[in-house]
């Protein structure tokens, strides 16, 4: 395989995460439902071969750089999704007290924005929409800087996304939380109305695996189990960061996800601090992917250095950087 610098830091979080899960397998009595991995990996491994060819070919770097990151990011949904759920079932209290304490401080409770928002006709069908858009909205990054040949800021995109992943994940691992939806409640009316996403229903299950944890894992019934940190924040920051560069779409992207606000509270059955947290994460990612990709620019220029006729090749390409030394300058 030929895989740009970034390229290669991705696989190796996936390695590691894949390892996690097989360790992690082997010590709990969990079904698995291998034909749906299979196919789901079957699907992101797909798309790395065919970035592979076209990188191989020279026939269209555009779709190279595209299909391959857009392989990758599958693959470590996957993996991470089923860290995610061997985490349980949670062996620490839940800080959802502590952060619906944190919320009384501004005046806001869950079940109370919830009901507020089922008064206005058109806000849950809209905000519903808006919130099952996160992904969507990241493919959508990932294609548009990479089918526009923009290596340096797809790659800091890429290792930015999976790097908040696993530090939420991490975080959550050591002070879970399941969010207001598992222990407020909203009426019936009230949740027909706004035809919640997270509603009762779902929080009873989030309570159900945080006590018992999962005995049968399938891509197929995987539920958001994060509150705090917000990954869907940091999803959204994500788009609106890194499609800036589109100036006819960004002011778009950037209204849909003001509304993605809102409809994480609503939808995603979230603590206002979630969003708060979401957004450092999102500040801490950003900042490590950006050291990552500068320490490896450093490296592979004292290698070109130390090679005589290398360095100029290092050095040259049609935007003045290459994708193996360059990073997103902001």
């Amino acid at each position: 395989m030929r895989l740009l610098p970034a390229e290669r830091m991705a696989v190796m979080i996936i390695v590691a995460l894949a390892a996690l899960d097989g360790a992690l397998l082997a010590s709990k009595d969990v079904g698995v439902d291998v034909v749906g991995y299979t196919a789901s990996f079957i699907t992101g491994a797909v798309a790395v071969a065919v970035g592979q060819y076209y990188r191989f070919a020279k026939r269209d770097p555009g779709i190279a750089l595209a299909t391959t990151a857009a392989g990758l990011f599958i693959i470590f949904s996957l993996v991470g999704s089923v860290f995610n759920y061997l985490l349980l079932p949670l062996a620490g209290a839940r800080i959802d007290d502590t952060l619906i304490a944190i919320d009384a401080l501004v005046g806001y409770r869950w079940s109370d924005f919830v009901a507020a928002a089922a008064d206005i006709p058109w806000f849950g069908s809209v905000t519903r929409q808006v919130y099952l858009s996160s992904m969507p909205q990241l493919i959508m990054v990932i294609l548009a800087l990479g089918f526009t040949r923009q290596d340096a800021l797809l790659h800091r995109f890429l290792l930015t996304a999976m790097i908040a992943a696993v530090l939420t994940i991490c975080f959550w691992g050591l002070l879970p939380s399941s969010g207001p939806a598992a222990v407020q409640t909203v009426p019936e009316d009230v949740r027909i109305a706004l035809r919640l996403v997270v509603g009762p229903e779902y929080g009873a299950e989030l309570n159900r695996l945080a006590a018992h944890g999962v005995t049968y894992l399938s891509p197929k019934d995987t539920l958001g189990l994060i509150a705090f940190p917000s990954f869907h924040t940091v999803m959204a920051l994500l788009s609106v960061w890194f499609m800036r560069g589109f100036t006819r779409v960004w002011p778009l992207v950037l209204m849909v996800n003001i509304v993605m606000l809102p409809a994480i509270l609503v939808h995603g059955g979230h603590h206002l601090v979630d969003l708060a947290g979401g957004a450092a994460v999102f500040a801490i990612a950003y900042a490590l992917s950006g050291l990552a990709l500068s320490g490896d620019a450093r490296s592979n220029a004292r290698s070109a250095l130390s090679e005589p006729g290398l360095a100029p090749n290092m050095l040259r390409h049609d935007s003045g950087v290459t994708a193996e030394t360059a990073v997103d300058p902001a």
